[in-house]
């Protein structure tokens, strides 16, 4: 698999409507009906700001899936130590490239970044149904450290 860092968000807007359709599919009172437009204009935007990167994997000239990282940088607080890491936001594979190591492909060049840079740790969250995602991250080595919980009134 082709790794490259696009300037189209086009063909990352297109790439994330599986993954938010299937957000809107386990959580619909969270989620936005998925809108071409709406979505392309924002990553649009986001791609403008230095501290995002994307990665777009092709094979065979197909693209087969993204990535949406942020470089974070974290300050030390009374509590806290300071930290840097690279926030996984979005990672989607096409559904006919899944099971297939291009998301693996992915994470590695996600790896690669880190160490690229001395980041030392990677973080991303999963919504709690999404359990393709976790399995995928479980198998990638991610180890649960927080968990966050709500309750409707």
């Amino acid at each position: 698999m082709k790794i490259s860092r696009p300037f189209d968000a086009g063909k990352i807007a297109k790439l994330n409507q599986s993954v938010h359709q299937l957000h809107v599919e386990l959580y619909p009172q969270h989620f936005q009906t998925y809108d071409f437009h709406q979505v392309h204009e924002f990553f649009k935007k986001v791609m403008k700001d230095d501290r995002f990167i994307f990665l777009l994997g092709e094979d065979e000239g197909q693209h087969v899936g993204f990535a949406w990282l942020e470089i974070k940088q974290y300050s030390e607080t009374v509590f806290k130590k300071a930290y840097e890491s690279i926030y996984v936001h979005q990672i989607n594979i096409a559904e006919s490239y899944k099971n297939k190591g291009f998301g693996s492909s992915l994470m590695k060049e996600i790896y690669s970044i880190a160490r690229t840079n001395d980041i030392n740790t990677i973080e991303l969250d999963y919504w709690n149904d999404n359990t393709i995602a976790e399995s995928f991250y479980e198998k990638e080595g991610f180890v649960t450290y927080r968990k966050m919980a709500y309750k409707e009134l």
